[in-house]
């Protein structure tokens, strides 16, 4: 061939490639879109700690139309939702609702628990392998390496090949650590005391994203460190019980639980920056930098859905110390609609209307203060263990001859020492029994199980079947005891959660957005069946210790 008609040659070959491989990138775009035309570009996740559901209807008619009435009236709404375990506690909460699955599955037995191979208590996101990262404290080292299965948010990132985003926020580390699962880009918390940043741990990356660090360095946690007054005028606030009871905690320096609360001249006495976890400007402040993270991180700007998880921590915080039936619970709600409108306005605008998933529920709910509900003549209490550990000392005393064959008491659960169970030529499963049956004489006890039970029976409904689902076989204990309804081992103000019994489990859950039905349902649902759904909307697989089951009229 002519050496000119050769170099023509070439030149249309390499030209011929040139357009070949532009159909080509063409193609595998409009493949890719094609493949997620059905699919949200964004998940969003909201877990809002201690919310009971019947916020929703109490406070319904001072929120606006574009929060949480936004979801109630174009998303869908189940109203019978529940945990289905215990202790319901914000660990476990947040590891099930990302799961799918409960604590039987997943491990997160609790916040704490007693680690009987190591025989110590331990946190369940605490990791001293990594290092905190974006303060100088060595206290926040955390990973989420006691979740023994994966989240829906492992499960996406693995779907996508790595390339679909995880970045999870919280102002508690394990409300941000949980939700992350094993593969998150990014889990940040807020680390309060003297600095108010947001921190990580090495265990996501080795120094915080610029995004982050201009965030913490435009020192936007300064502008709420004002005066908590409420939102709107006091006397309009029908729906939550006085301003001044006896129910309520106050703040180291206050004398009366009473509005206006002066944030500045309580700020040293209540640990600094930490007083914002209990006031509303928590969850603004979280609302803030999840906002910044929808930039800062790019998040549903392509083709490949990415996964943003959010937990708005001070509810849970002031419902510990005020109460539910306080103005400062009614207050942080209407509050935190208004963020909830911000959070909703942002996603339109920068992901667009329709181009993102969006679900909300809680990892727990909580009970009125018994001391209200005795003043209302509705049977309730408080219990100190001491008394009940005294008791039983002296009943091991005389039936064992030691106390020591019990090594732990924790989260409602009595761990014994098999060793000495052993030594003793006992049988374990009979020492259970013998020591149940003794707690149970107890006026404050509602009912025991042993670990023997939970073993060798497969309970499907009621209280056994909830204590179940949280008892992990290799991380549990011997003897379960379950409080009276109403009786709880707490202070004598402000309101907690922990038990299986209803006020603790019902919960709300509202799916909203891309594939999501507008409707309701009052048939049960409960939390391990909020990642199968989003699983089953997005079309990839389940978590893979998944328990729970989609919940098909949601979906679209």
């Amino acid at each position: 061939m002519h050496f000119k008609n050769i170099r023509t040659f070439i030149v249309l070959l390499v030209f011929a490639c040139i357009l070949t491989n532009s159909y080509g990138q063409k193609k595998k775009r409009k493949e890719i879109s094609n493949s997620n035309r059905g699919t949200p570009k964004l998940v969003v996740g909201i877990v809002v700690d201690q919310m009971r559901y019947d916020y929703l209807t109490r406070f319904s008619s001072k929120f606006k139309e574009g929060g949480f009435n936004r979801l109630l009236n174009d998303g869908f709404n189940c109203r019978n939702n529940h945990l289905n375990y215990a202790p319901t506690y914000t660990g476990p909460g947040h590891a099930s609702i990302y799961t799918g699955t409960t604590p039987a599955t997943h491990g997160i037995i609790a916040n704490d628990w007693y680690d009987k191979e190591l025989d110590r208590m331990v946190y369940c996101a605490s990791d001293t392998t990594y290092a905190s990262v974006g303060t100088a404290s060595d206290a926040e080292r955390m990973s989420p390496h006691r979740m023994g299965v994966t989240t829906i948010t492992d499960q996406l990132r693995l779907h996508t090949q790595m390339r679909g985003k995880t970045i999870a926020i919280a102002l508690k580390d394990r409300g941000a650590v949980m939700p992350g699962g094993h593969t998150a880009n990014g889990a940040y918390w807020f680390y309060g005391k003297n600095e108010g940043i947001w921190i990580t741990s090495s265990f996501y990356m080795n120094s915080l994203p610029k995004w982050v660090t201009s965030f913490n360095s435009s020192r936007k946690v300064d502008s709420y460190k004002k005066e908590w007054n409420t939102l709107n005028n006091i006397t309009t606030y029908i729906e939550s019980g006085l301003d001044n009871t006896a129910y309520e905690g106050l703040f180291e320096g206050e004398v009366t639980p009473t509005f206006p609360h002066n944030i500045p001249a309580l700020w040293e006495a209540n640990n600094n920056y930490d007083i914002l976890k209990h006031t509303p400007f928590g969850n603004s402040l979280t609302a803030d930098f999840a906002i910044a993270a929808l930039d800062g991180e790019n998040l549903g700007k392509d083709g490949i859905t990415d996964f943003l998880a959010i937990s708005f921590s001070s509810t849970d915080y002031v419902g510990h110390k005020f109460g539910v039936n306080s103005k400062e619970i009614e207050d942080t709600y209407l509050r935190l609609d208004l963020d909830l409108i911000r959070v909703f306005n942002a996603l339109d605008k920068k992901v667009g209307k329709g181009e993102y998933t969006l679900f909300l529920t809680a990892d727990h709910a909580a009970m009125h203060v018994p001391a209200y509900l005795k003043d209302n003549k509705i049977p309730a209490g408080y219990v100190e263990f001491k008394s009940l550990k005294s008791k039983l000392n002296e009943f091991l005393n005389y039936t064992y001859g030691t106390t020591d064959i019990v090594k732990n008491f924790s989260n409602f659960q009595l761990f014994l020492d098999h060793k000495i169970i052993k030594n003793l030529e006992l049988e374990v499963h009979k020492v259970q029994e013998t020591i149940a049956k003794e707690v149970l004489k107890n006026s404050f006890i509602d009912r025991v199980y042993t670990a023997q039970q939970m073993w060798g029976q497969q309970y499907t409904k009621g209280v056994p079947y909830i204590l179940q689902n949280g008892y992990n076989q290799k991380r549990s204990g011997d003897i379960l005891l379950v409080l009276s309804p109403g009786i709880i081992n707490y202070y004598n103000t402000g309101s907690t959660h922990g038990s299986p019994q209803v006020y603790d489990t019902h919960i709300p859950l509202l799916f909203y957005g891309k594939g999501v039905k507008k409707g309701a349902t009052a048939v049960r649902t409960e939390i391990p069946d909020i990642a199968p759904t989003i699983a089953t909307l997005l079309g990839i697989s389940f978590p893979n210790g998944t328990t729970g089951k989609p919940i098909v009229p949601v979906l679209n």
